[in-house]
């Protein structure tokens, strides 16, 4: 079987270049190479897997502009979890069992 994800991705990044559209190459799932295409208004993220299959995820934009003010949103929707506080609760509730 004939290996077609190498050609894929090199016609794709000559086409991006062509048109000078700018992209950044990243490596983040075993067998893919990531394209992250960046215009206005959008994100695509743009796998390229090793058996030649394709995935594209668009994100679009509200245009809404914000401060650092959502900054604190962020945090608080993503950070990971103080471990310590998890190991508290845990055995809070071993003791409030018992």
């Amino acid at each position: 079987m004939k290996n077609h994800g190498f050609g894929k991705i090199v016609t794709f990044l000559n086409q991006l270049e062509q048109e000078k559209i700018s992209y950044t190459l990243a490596h983040h799932r075993d067998e893919t190479i990531m394209v992250n295409v960046a215009v206005p208004g959008e994100r695509w993220e743009v796998e390229f897997f090793e058996d030649g299959s394709v995935e594209v995820e668009r994100f679009f934009s509200s245009g809404e502009i914000n401060g650092e003010e959502v900054f604190s949103e962020l945090f608080a929707m993503y950070s990971e979890p103080d471990r310590n506080s998890i190991k508290l609760s845990q055995n809070a509730k071993l003791t409030n069992t018992i």
